[in-house]
């Protein structure tokens, strides 16, 4: 009996080898199709900046005979690589009349005898062309993706007849991208 179930487990060994083929390795493939959007963005500098002219003369220096006061800022301007850009130069608290965003006429108060001084902003260090709040009176922009130093450059006309004391304004900049 023992001969017999040996046959049956051989025979039932073999009929599997021969209807159960090996299995192969088998692949397939597909594409992951892997996408990102860049964003174009800009900042100024949450600090602002500072342009101090430093001390106006209006009896000798800076009379009618002699020389404008000059002065330097500057503002910290981030853009995303090669994204454009535009910096404009609000008016200021206290623009005098007949001041437009395009053709701006600014001016610094002395808060304690409510005096002004008068001053224009510029982007470029020649002071041709006077810094607006339009496109057009604005400085177009070319990110980097780093922080950038942008001057701003500033004149106090010689003649203007102030009482002593100090004057202040503020500038809005904004950049549109």
């Amino acid at each position: 009996m023992n001969a017999i179930k040996t046959a049956v487990a051989a025979v039932t060994a073999a009929a599997s080898l021969v209807a159960f083929p090996p299995a192969e390795a088998a692949t397939a493939t597909a594409n992951l199709n892997v996408t990102a959007n860049v964003g174009g963005a800009c900042r100024i500098g949450s600090g602002g900046g500072t342009l101090n002219f430093g001390t106006y003369d209006p009896t000798i220096v800076n009379s009618a005979l002699g020389i404008d006061l000059f002065g330097t800022g500057s503002l910290s301007v981030q853009c995303t690589l090669l994204r454009t850009a535009v910096i404009t130069l609000g008016q200021g608290v206290y623009p005098a009349a007949g001041s437009t965003d395009a053709a701006p006429l600014r001016r610094m108060r002395n808060t304690a005898s409510a005096d002004y001084l008068a001053y224009s902003l510029y982007m470029d260090v020649t002071r041709l062309i006077a810094s607006g709040n339009t496109a057009g009176t604005g400085l177009p922009f070319l990110g980097t993706g780093l922080p950038v130093p942008v001057l701003v450059y500033g004149t106090v006309p010689r003649g203007q007849n102030v009482p002593s004391g100090t004057y202040n304004d503020t500038v809005v900049a904004t950049i549109t991208f």
